[in-house]
């Protein structure tokens, strides 16, 4: 994995210094996004292992899989991925790419992980919190997990929040081994 992120790091530095001088980091952070789906696509890595396939028959494949409206910019960044065989490498592309867009625009992204859904004005509360705590807008993702039992457990960055029911359980399991 970490030889992944050495390999897309460059590429993805690429692409976000190509979207700031043409101010369209939300088109780009968009199209990569739909590139990655394409590119993890279990039909789509057997064109991309494929070693008989032409450079340019993959370019092409790829483009039409991807759909939409790319820019010239954002076509050429896919032919050089393919004569670099660098499309195995897209997720984490984009990853950094979000990484470096989140951390010019000030935001962070949150992924919180909840028992019971959250209703809409407990969600912006808890955002709201968050934001105050972390000094940054944050961009929040929510997945149900009923395993937490109660509470939510949330994620920013390498700093976790885990305020679930569970947690607090293993908290006090662990302190009575002790």
């Amino acid at each position: 994995m970490a030889e992944n992120v050495t390999l897309a790091r460059p590429y993805a530095e690429a692409a976000y210094q190509l979207a700031l001088a043409t101010k369209s980091l939300a088109g780009w952070s968009e199209a990569l996004e739909r590139m990655m789906s394409v590119a993890t696509h279990p039909d789509m890595r057997l064109c991309i292992d494929n070693p008989r396939l032409a450079d340019s028959d993959l370019t092409q494949i790829f483009l039409d899989a991807v759909g939409g409206n790319l820019t010239p910019e954002q076509k050429n960044f896919v032919s050089i991925l393919v004569d670099n065989e660098r499309l195995g490498v897209l997720s984490e592309i984009s990853s950094l790419f979000v990484e470096l867009k989140n951390a010019f625009e000030g935001t962070k992204e949150a992924v919180i992980a909840s028992a019971f859904p959250l209703d809409a004005p407990g969600l912006a509360k808890l955002v709201a919190d968050l934001e105050h705590r972390f000094k940054c807008k944050i961009q929040a993702s929510v997945s149900i997990d009923p395993e937490l039992i109660g509470g939510v457990r949330i994620a920013v960055g390498d700093q976790v929040i885990d305020a679930s029911v569970r947690g607090k359980l293993a908290l006090m399991s662990a302190a009575l081994q002790n």
